[in-house]
């Protein structure tokens, strides 16, 4: 097996952990479960960085007000905008899971992090979360000037689910005429309800994320299967990328995920949108998150940041209001 000892040491901490399988849980006692696990989470991910200034606000959705935490890297500058979107299988996750990264994004990136409390299934199921993910851009991009962010400069980024989010949220984008995002981050992102590709064989069981607990996460977002076929959820079945923002792929080589999420840069790629696709060896899905145990993890985001710099760089600034 191609695994990194770093990710091999962590699969083992996390298995020592101990805790039935996800499939065999609520979302209430996955939720309980995470939250119990918090601290020694902690322990495996990066350092917690300062920011020159944090707000926590709400934007109008679709179906009740949306909590977003804004983090500002620096003050008096009219900065590029990005909006994130946490990973958890659209089930599990809140402002908290997000934290770390979206502030260490903000300093390296030197962007407008928003970070996005979508509503949750089982509880509110597709589509909801990704008319709250759109409902995020839309009031980001109308409240420029009250955020101190360049309209002009607007990205969005997610995490596996989250990544799924941030696409999707591209395409209503495109196919409701605006607001305008010029890059997307998508990190190990979810693009396919229908999977049996090499990656989803060969690390079903075992890498953090499991076949089972993918199926037990679908199960939750959609009421059935014709709607996780549909583009906005599966994005892999969208008929038109064309027009989609440039955009950066990051994978995990040893993730469920893997070739659905190289699949969609593909995709991406065949309709004319610029990619950047890189594939992290030895890596296991939310690698990221665990960047204190993981050199990958802390690469992936530096490259990242540096991907989203100067795409952001290279697009002209609005004029002030």
């Amino acid at each position: 097996m191609p695994l990194h000892p770093q990710s091999r040491a962590v699969l083992e901490f996390l298995a020592a952990m101990g805790g039935k399988p996800l499939e065999q849980t609520t979302p209430e006692e996955a939720r309980a479960e995470r939250a119990k696990n918090a601290e020694g989470m902690a322990t495996l991910a990066r350092p917690l960085e300062q920011v020159a200034r944090i707000q926590q606000v709400t934007m109008p959705g679709p179906g009740r007000p949306v909590p977003v935490r804004v983090y500002w890297p620096e003050t008096g500058s009219r900065l590029p905008a990005l909006i994130y979107f946490h990973g958890g299988g659209w089930v599990l996750g809140n402002l908290e899971t997000g934290e770390r990264n979206c502030r260490a994004l903000a300093n390296a990136s030197q962007c407008v992090v928003f970070n996005v409390d979508y509503r949750l299934a089982p509880e509110h199921k597709f589509p909801a979360a990704v008319e709250d993910a759109y409902a995020a851009v839309e009031y980001v991009a109308q409240h420029a000037q009250e955020f101190g962010i360049d309209p002009a400069r607007i990205a969005v980024a997610g995490e596996s689910s989250g990544g799924n989010l941030a696409t999707v949220a591209c395409l209503m984008a495109k196919e409701r005429g605006g607001p305008r995002i010029v890059f997307q981050l998508l990190v190990y992102p979810v693009t396919n309800y229908e999977d049996d590709s090499p990656s989803m064989q060969e690390f079903a069981e075992g890498h953090v994320l499991t076949r089972n607990a993918m199926s037990y996460f679908w199960r939750h977002y959609v009421s059935a299967p014709e709607e996780a076929r549909q583009a906005y959820a599966s994005p892999l079945n969208a008929k038109d990328l064309a027009g989609l923002p440039p955009a950066m792929v990051i994978t995990a080589e040893c993730d469920i995920l893997r070739d659905q999420g190289e699949s969609y840069a593909r995709r991406l790629e065949e309709a004319g949108v610029p990619v950047t696709l890189k594939r992290y060896p030895g890596a296991i899905h939310i690698f990221l998150n665990f960047a204190g145990a993981i050199d990958a993890g802390r690469e992936a985001l530096a490259d990242a940041a540096s991907v989203l710099r100067t795409a952001l760089a290279a697009q002209t600034p609005a004029h002030s209001a």
